[in-house]
């Protein structure tokens, strides 16, 4: 196969910071996506529907001219969330969701969640209002093996959730392990995201030749029977899995350093890279199903009717890509990649 051409995606979780960052990254994403859940982990964090709708805004006034992009927004779920706020995102209709981050579990998460049970008041809330939970699934206890931290996550949290709210719609996100994918297949309500990185890579990546801080990202890459069963998870045309990049941009410095952030940045080819994962897997036939269709279907919203093709045009991804004084460095940087997108039939986003 030389060409491929897919209905355009969405991106189902998306880093795209503020100011001048989100100037930076956002018209890579726009270049491919139609849409994209936009995660709320700004400092401050977007915790109610008036900051939602600000930020949206500002991500609009930031899109260049040209493009077609629609952001939807998330609330960032605290231990002081009111329930009374779930009831005006559902109203708003821009608002897709609510994200749960563990305290400290990773960028700009000093404000998330302490314990999960004070948060059952908005859960309930949630839960009528049929607004999705997405999951950042791990425990962030000292004692619990950074390789172990999802899976702990789902034995003792996420389960007991499901009892508590089995109604609610879950998305558990950046999935990583052989444990999550048998949790998804296994419960009702619940889909889960993957991403180019976990897909493409098993922890030994972030080693090759000395420590690779571009490949760190949290949750952290794992074994490879790990990646093998999140790519059968991804090309097995179940619909509870599909597209989320969970693109991270930090500058150099914050990657390259004796603390680096955890993050990897992949908008700028991020469908490429997933080509190239279905394509080592032998099913390409399948990628358009999960880019493009499973993930609106979650969501109920309409699948997109324009389209964007790719061909089999070698190239070489940038070092580094504008990003203020430092730079930003794109996951692979200065390797190849085989597949390219050479056009898109860019139609006005459907608005959700």
């Amino acid at each position: 196969m030389e060409t491929l051409t897919l209905t355009r995606p969405d991106d189902w979780h998306l880093h795209l910071r503020d100011g001048d960052a989100l100037k930076a990254v956002l018209p890579y994403t726009a270049r491919q996506f139609a849409r994209a859940i936009v995660m709320p982990n700004l400092k401050p964090p977007v915790r109610t529907v008036a900051e939602a709708e600000a930020y949206r805004d500002r991500i609009l006034a930031a899109l260049p001219a040209g493009q077609m992009f629609e952001p939807l927004m998330t609330l960032y779920l605290t231990d002081n969330t009111p329930p009374e706020e779930m009831f005006a995102a559902k109203a708003a209709q821009f608002v897709k969701a609510v994200k749960y981050y563990p305290a400290g579990a990773t960028t700009n998460s000093d404000s998330g969640v302490t314990d999960i049970r004070q948060c059952d008041g908005v859960f309930a809330a949630m839960e009528e209002a049929d607004l999705p939970l997405l999951l950042h699934g791990e425990v962030t206890h000292a004692a619990v093996d950074i390789f172990d931290r999802e899976k702990v996550f789902i034995e003792t949290h996420l389960m007991p959730l499901r009892q508590r709210f089995p109604k609610l719609r879950i998305v558990l996100e950046h999935i990583t392990t052989t444990e999550a994918v048998d949790y998804v297949l296994e419960t009702d309500r619940i889909a889960a995201t993957l991403t180019p990185q976990h897909l493409l890579y098993s922890r030994m990546a972030l080693f090759q030749g000395g420590l690779r801080p571009h490949y760190y990202c949290l949750p952290i890459l794992k074994r490879e029977t790990h990646r093998q069963a999140l790519v059968k998870a991804a090309i097995s045309g179940n619909p509870k899995f599909f597209l989320g990049t969970d693109s991270a941009p930090h500058p150099r410095h914050s990657k390259e350093s004796d603390c680096g952030c955890a993050g990897c940045f992949s908008a700028l080819h991020a469908l490429e890279l997933y080509a190239e994962a279905f394509e080592s897997a032998g099913a390409l036939d399948k990628l358009e199903a999960f880019a493009s269709f499973y993930g609106p279907d979650f969501y109920h919203l309409p699948r997109n009717t324009d389209a964007i093709t790719l061909t089999k045009t070698p190239w070489r991804i940038p070092d580094e890509l504008p990003f203020g004084e430092s730079g930003l460095v794109p996951l692979r940087a200065g390797e190849e990649l085989t597949w390219k997108i050479a056009s898109a039939d860019h139609k006005p986003a459907l608005l959700s």
